[in-house]
């Protein structure tokens, strides 16, 4: 498989790209061709650190889409930055997906544009895994459209369910839709309307499901709008970021607590790999004519590797096939419930 990495944007410089992505290449033999795409005498710099791959290439992009700039206008004002350039090597078939630590709109913008969501998709969504005490389970969208209707969270929905099933390996995810009560009458006009067409079709839907019913393991795959998903990503990764600082500060406070902390270090050091965003990598972008994955800002070597891991599983169980299977197939049950036109189509 032929793989396009972004190396730059990330909170810690290119070089720490470029070296989680050389050690992506170690561990993941069927990576044919691994394009590093950003400022070149940084790429350079950081390969005469390593012994050679003829799988590499590198693309020299002569600019970069911070982190601060309004994607759209950085997008129109950069046209050789490092996000463009990645994306278009997909688009041109030389790469099969994408990877990328930098600014995430400028990411769902670019791919957008050049790559077009698949048939059927309105809007792509981005899919966070988010760890909880016995399972992992898929937030989306969480940030790529702010705005939202019925149908593109049932999209979602469908994708959301195949990607669990296909690269997460659960056998029959459950997709419940985020809402302020369980009860079907409960929410806005959007979920209402989102829960009647998610009754609809071949989900394993569980319903509405509340904020605390994220983390007692009664769903797989959460639905929401972008602007919801953004919030609850960014508190989830805040309250697992302060409750540590917190414990570390109380159980630092007297010899007793200390003795007690050193007992049961193994468990504090267990959670605490559980819900490393290192060990997860990035967020797929689904819903396009191409596998991208969007890794955290702030990765480093193995969050890269694993979100370079993430790119690779999608290629290699042909996600973007089983997407389009599925949509298709929720498209023809729509249309037989409602002896009407296709709603699913772009």
């Amino acid at each position: 498989m032929k793989l396009a990495v972004d190396v730059m944007g990330g909170d810690h410089g290119s070089g720490v790209v470029v070296s989680g992505a050389l050690l992506a290449l170690r561990k993941l033999p069927g990576i044919t061709h691994l394009h590093l795409v950003g400022n070149q005498p940084e790429i350079d710099a950081v390969l005469r650190l390593h012994p050679a791959d003829s799988r590499v290439r590198v693309h020299h992009a002569s600019e970069v889409l911070t982190m601060q700039e309004k994607p759209m206008v950085g997008l129109r004002r950069k046209k050789d930055c490092s996000i463009l350039r990645a994306v278009d090597l997909i688009k041109a078939g030389e790469a099969d997906a994408m990877i990328s630590p930098g600014n995430t709109g400028g990411v769902v913008a670019a791919s957008t544009i050049r790559l077009r969501p698949m048939a059927g998709v309105e809007r792509p969504a981005i899919a966070a895994v988010i760890p909880a005490p016995e399972n992992d389970f898929l937030l989306l969208d969480a940030g790529a459209n702010v705005e939202c209707r019925p149908l593109h969270l049932l999209q979602f929905a469908i994708m959301g369910s195949a990607y669990a099933r296909e690269v997460m390996h659960i056998a029959r995810p459950r997709v419940g839709l985020l809402s302020v009560g369980t009860e079907d009458i409960k929410g806005n006009d959007l979920t209402q309307e989102t829960f009647k067409l998610c009754k609809q079709v071949d989900l394993h839907f569980v319903g509405n499901v509340e904020g605390h019913d994220l983390f007692l393991n009664r769903v797989d795959v959460v639905v929401c709008d972008g602007f919801t998903g953004n919030i609850v990503l960014k508190t989830c990764e805040g309250l697992a970021t302060g409750l540590f600082r917190w414990l570390r500060k109380e159980l630092t406070r007297s010899p007793k607590r200390a003795m007690g902390a050193l007992l049961a270090k193994g468990a504090f050091v267990a959670i605490k790999d559980r819900i490393d965003p290192e060990s997860h990598g990035g967020a797929p972008l689904l819903g396009l004519n191409g596998h991208v994955v969007i890794a955290h800002g702030s990765s480093r070597e193995h969050a890269t590797m694993n979100a370079i891991r993430q790119a690779a599983e999608a290629v290699r169980t042909s996600l973007n096939h089983v997407l389009i299977r599925h949509i298709e197939e929720a498209q023809q049950r729509l249309f037989n419930a409602r002896t009407s036109a296709p709603i699913l189509s772009a």
